[in-house]
């Protein structure tokens, strides 16, 4: 077992001298992943966004990326509330762990809801400029756009992630470990959740716009179905001995 393994296992981990220095040069790497990740959104935001055709298609996208995102967070954030009670709830070293324990879930849960915003928001808006670039200067342009757009949410990512980790370990010092487990699991609960809800929501979309579809042609042509195969009658020659025609091949 490693020292700070057994140090963990004896209750006697603590935060100072040097491992204080350690976790403050973690948290300046996370304000650097921040500043990245800022520079990033500038050099995308920044690139053209095509013809007015392909900006009025990139805004009606966006517009749809938006109301998704606010009604998943109205969703999300029903069961976000519960939990945070729940953990308020269950038992923890003392009064201020439980309630930083509960903070912190909610901290880890508005990082990962923040990052993922991010993302679709930046995602919907690279398209149309990758488009842009690729239609106006070439594929090596297009990639380095794209690229740069899905660099966005990982600095997030990390930086939001380093900057929690090391707010709670300064904080609570020999009691970070209590507390991290409140931060980590709202972040994961948040993220985790997310995608089957975006799976389900896409399903239900699709199979409500087939079912509009199927309705709209009954109501244009309520008589006229197509079949999976049809039999012709079988041609049969008017005379027993048919004039031959020129062009019929010998």
């Amino acid at each position: 077992m490693t020292r700070l393994g057994s140090a963990l296992a004896d209750g006697a981990a603590t935060v100072t001298g040097s491992n204080v220095t350690w976790v403050a040069v973690v948290a300046v790497i996370a304000v650097l992943a921040l500043a990245m990740a800022a520079w990033l959104v500038r050099q995308v935001l920044a690139a053209g966004t095509g013809t007015a055709k392909m900006q009025e298609i990139a805004k009606a996208v966006q517009e749809g990326a938006a109301a998704y995102l606010r009604r998943q967070f109205r969703t999300l954030g029903v069961f976000v509330i519960v939990i945070f009670f729940v953990l308020l709830v269950l038992p923890a070293d003392s009064g201020s762990v439980r309630w930083g324990r509960s903070i912190f879930f909610l901290v880890g849960a508005l990082f990962s809801a923040l990052t993922g915003f991010t993302g679709m928001s930046l995602a919907v808006r690279g398209n149309v400029r990758v488009a842009a670039a690729a239609r106006e200067t070439g594929e090596r342009n297009a990639m380095r756009i794209a690229f740069r757009t899905g660099g966005v949410a990982g600095m997030f990512t990390v930086g939001l992630g380093l900057l929690g980790a090391a707010a709670v370990v300064l904080i609570y010092k020999s009691n970070a470990a209590s507390v991290l487990e409140g931060f980590g699991f709202g972040a994961a609960l948040l993220a985790s959740l997310r995608r089957p809800m975006s799976v389900r929501t896409w399903s239900a979309r699709w199979r409500r716009a087939s079912r509009r579809t199927t309705r709209a042609t009954q109501r244009r042509s309520p008589t006229t179905w197509v079949t999976t195969s049809v039999t012709a009658p079988e041609w049969r020659p008017t005379c027993s001995s048919p004039t031959p025609s020129p062009w019929w091949p010998r």
